[in-house]
């Protein structure tokens, strides 16, 4: 006997990671529907657009996108569309622009990071070398804004800013903190230009080109942004998680590899001898793992660090800021979206428990 699919409020409850509560009662259910159904536009538009005459940038082009993800951006953007008029063909065609955003960031950002698997498939990188990775993420924002342009200057700026906004992330990532610079209010910073901006271009895409009332924008563009910062702050605290067959990471990935992280950067503004001495053991360690030590000398101080305060601090810090991003919403009209966009940013705390 073969099961029935689900249906679309199911379906796309997952995608965003909560229970399809929030799509009971037929109109919520239409609303999902169009969703889904707005989805698959985006998936075979992105299938044909990704397209490219030249056979080597043309696999690795789609190499990424065919080995899967959630969507979550243009999920994002087809349901804030829904303030609006739905399913046009410029929510389609910003939908399928900023996925291609992200995707090409990922390939930038897997060079940068060494990152060997990306989505369960060998990365980029490590298939083509990196200078083929690097172009072919240039070939995605590229195509991402052919598509922009089509919708005038607002879609190009939006994507432009936005560009902007990931690459300096990256680069403020890349070369540390400065002289003056607070550490976690830099760190803040990095978070919210390499996820926030992004989320937050997708739920205010949504509303800007379904031509949504003008005053949902600004309250969306907030709420994407916060919810990207919340959702690092909640990896940070998974990344110390002792349970790598339930998350897929190595315990302490990010700092072994020498990456600064919320919890350890509390640990470092910590007043206290014990902190700063358990600092200076994950700084050593650090640096002996770069001069080719066995990375498991940091099993102990990172242990340690998960079950120390500052761990507990930064979920505290990300439920601040998942908090703030619901505040955020309430110049938008109760119903589903709201609902939805709501159980999204809870979710995501959901997590991390």
């Amino acid at each position: 006997m073969t099961s029935s699919p689900a249906a679309p409020g199911s379906r796309l409850a997952s995608r965003l990671g909560f229970s399809d509560r929030v799509f009971i009662g037929p109109a919520a259910r239409r609303m999902a529907r169009e969703i889904e159904d707005g989805l698959e536009l985006v998936e075979s538009g992105l299938a044909e657009d990704l397209r490219v005459a030249d056979s080597i940038a043309d696999a690795a082009s789609r190499y990424l996108y065919e080995a899967g993800g959630k969507r979550v951006r243009p999920v994002l953007t087809l349901l804030t569309a829904q303030l609006g008029e739905g399913n046009i063909a410029a929510v389609i065609d910003i939908a399928k622009a900023l996925e291609m955003t992200h995707l090409g960031s990922l390939y930038h950002d897997d060079v940068m990071d060494g990152a060997d698997r990306r989505r369960g498939v060998p990365a980029a990188h490590a298939v083509w070398g990196n200078n083929v990775a690097i172009l072919t993420g240039d070939i995605l924002f590229s195509r991402a804004s052919q598509l922009m342009a089509r919708y005038g200057e607002r879609a190009i700026r939006l994507q432009a800013d936005t560009f902007e906004r990931l690459v300096m992330g990256q680069l403020h990532e890349t070369v540390g903190v400065q002289p003056g610079d607070d550490p976690i209010e830099f760190y803040i910073q990095v978070l919210a230009d390499k996820t926030g901006s992004l989320i937050a271009a997708a739920t205010q895409g949504g509303a800007i080109f379904s031509n949504a009332p003008a005053e949902y924008v600004e309250p969306l563009r907030v709420y994407g942004e916060k919810v990207g910062v919340a959702f690092q702050l909640l990896d940070d605290v998974i990344d110390l998680s002792a349970k790598p067959e339930e998350t897929g990471k190595v315990p302490g990935t990010d700092l072994r590899a020498g990456v600064p992280t919320m919890p350890y950067l509390l640990l470092k503004a910590e007043p206290d001898a014990a902190a700063a001495e358990l600092a200076a053991r994950i700084d050593d360690g650090v640096t002996r793992i770069a001069d080719g030590e066995d990375p498991t000398i940091l099993d102990l101080p990172l242990t340690e660090l998960r079950d120390h305060i500052v761990t507990q601090n930064t979920l505290e810090l990300a439920r601040t800021w998942t908090r703030d991003a619901i505040d955020a919403l309430a110049p938008l009209p109760k119903g589903t979206v709201r609902e939805a966009l709501t159980r999204f940013a809870e979710s995501l705390v959901d997590r991390s428990s």
